[in-house]
């Protein structure tokens, strides 16, 4: 049996790690972190979209790694919020804030609107990258839901406390279980696209 090929995470966010290893079980790729693959890296997000964060997180640390690299680029879209906080739902409220912090400021954007008028989407975009090459395959996903009024669950990470999803009788994404997440998640729709890719230009 050949030995597997190295798919680099450019990430150093735990939640997405777990993720993206449970994702990729099976692909016929070793996974590896960055820090277990001795890298040190915080890419500035410098790009107007999530295709052009994606693109150049990947390019950055397949360049960094010398091998196949696999970013995303996610965010939460709330219609009340004009679609935000998007692209900037990791730093959403400042650099002082962490999950938990952010969730409440979303909370708190949100007072007083009712539930019909609280939905919201999470969007994920996927990037695949080798050193050197200047095209990076891109896939997307979204998952359509709406926001709690208050947080619940502890599964997740982000705003999965508040984030209910569609047809699932109230349950909010931190209360489901994994395997149940990875089936309808965005991450999930755009991680099994990008290998479904790599399965067929790969092998």
């Amino acid at each position: 049996m050949p030995p597997a090929r190295r798919l680099l995470l450019a990430t150093n966010n735990p939640g997405k790690v777990r993720e993206f290893r449970r994702l990729l079980e099976g692909s016929g790729f070793e996974v590896v972190t960055p820090g277990e693959a001795g890298i040190a890296l915080d890419v500035e997000e410098t790009g107007k979209s999530y295709a052009e964060n994606a693109s150049l997180k990947a390019r950055a640390f397949a360049e960094a790694g010398g091998c196949l690299a696999l970013a995303d680029d996610s965010g939460i879209e709330v219609d009340a919020l004009g679609g935000g906080p998007g692209m900037y739902s990791a730093r959403y409220g400042g650099p002082g804030l962490d999950d938990a912090g952010r969730t409440a400021r979303l909370l708190e954007e949100l007072r007083g609107v009712p539930a019909e008028k609280r939905t919201a989407r999470y969007r994920a975009v996927v990037a695949l990258a080798w050193p050197g090459a200047e095209e990076t395959p891109l896939f997307e996903g979204v998952q359509e839901g709406s926001i709690a009024f208050a947080p619940r669950g502890e599964r997740g990470f982000g705003y999965d406390p508040v984030f209910l999803t569609n047809g699932d009788g109230g349950r909010v994404q931190a209360e489901l279980p994994d395997e149940e997440k990875d089936a309808i998640s965005h991450r999930g729709q755009a991680v099994r696209a990008a290998a479904a890719w790599l399965r067929e230009h790969c092998r």
